[in-house]
């Protein structure tokens, strides 16, 4: 293939930006990362001021390697909405990104990536969203009055919340309003699975939760495992991926006692840091050969 030159967005200092630039270069191409807070835009300037930095105007293929947070204090939420639109015009104007851009906005947004899966069929916890405490009261008894709380935008197991008792669920309001995001709670054996998709391949381990502790992501200790996961699984996995959109996803299963196996959610810019310490693949390769696929086939589009 003819050497590109990628922009990996991201911090230069992170694991999994470093493996991702080496796997990058093995492969011939030419990477550059850059830091979301490096991005801006124009409107009505000269070409080549559209977009800065210039290496990321200039790149053949940009992947997303870390999502741009919302700052704690002042929930700055439209940094976040820049920076997706920068994607967004980054990829009308014909620049493969992975994911795509209206994937990542799926797949950030915890209800409406919930919502999608739901539609489509896939397996999914009851889970209710509402904005005042008299609504989460209510939405806690109708849940089996023991939830989740989530925040609708957040990853590595950060902002979770178990609440069994209908004051807690109303205290995770903040005073004078603010969306609540509840799940039921679905008791497990303790673990539960990460199925890494990149295209149609799939790597899975195991996450064992640490002792005392309900979550079961390896980011709050728990410990990975090598996972051989039933076809079923990959399947729901597969699926997940693809109703957002997504050319790469960290697909979150469940198999709660008694019931069917749920997929919890769908992470558009997975960690394979715990994967990677089970799986005999590089994983960083096998998303550096998806990003020449991409480039290859127009797949920066997204879904409609």
């Amino acid at each position: 293939m003819t050497p590109m030159r990628v922009a990996i967005l991201g911090e230069p200092a992170g694991w999994h930006v470093g493996r991702l630039a080496a796997a990058v270069s093995a492969r011939g191409h030419e990477p550059t990362v850059v830091r979301w807070a490096e991005l801006a835009a124009g409107i009505g300037v000269e070409a080549r001021s559209a977009f800065a930095p210039r290496s990321l105007a200039a790149a053949d293929a940009v992947v997303v390697r870390g999502m741009p947070g919302i700052p704690a204090a002042g929930d700055r939420l439209e940094e976040v909405i820049f920076r997706m639109d920068v994607l967004g015009r980054l990829a009308a104007g014909g620049l493969t990104v992975v994911n795509p851009p209206r994937s990542l906005e799926l797949a950030i947004d915890k209800y409406l990536s919930l919502a999608i899966l739901a539609a489509a069929g896939i397996p999914v916890p009851r889970t209710l969203v509402v904005q005042d405490a008299d609504a989460a009261r209510a939405a806690f008894e109708t849940l089996g009055g023991d939830c989740v709380v989530k925040p609708l935008f957040g990853s590595r197991g950060v902002g979770l919340a178990r609440v069994t008792t209908a004051a807690e669920a109303a205290a995770a309001v903040r005073p004078g309003g603010g969306v609540v995001y509840l799940q039921e709670f679905l008791p497990h054996p303790g673990w539960d699975a990460r199925l890494l998709v990149i295209d149609d391949r799939v790597f899975a381990m195991k996450r064992i939760a640490a002792a005392g502790e309900w979550r079961a992501n390896v980011s709050q200790g728990a410990r990975p495992e090598a996972f051989d996961p039933p076809p079923a699984w990959i399947d729901l996995a597969i699926r997940a991926t693809r109703a957002v959109g997504a050319v790469i996803a960290g697909v979150d299963i469940l198999q709660p006692a008694g019931r069917p196996a749920v997929v919890l959610e769908v992470n558009g810019v997975p960690a394979w840091r715990g994967l990677q310490q089970v799986v005999a693949h590089e994983i960083a390769d096998e998303i550096a050969a998806a990003i020449e696929r991409a480039a290859r086939l127009g797949t920066d589009t997204g879904p409609a």
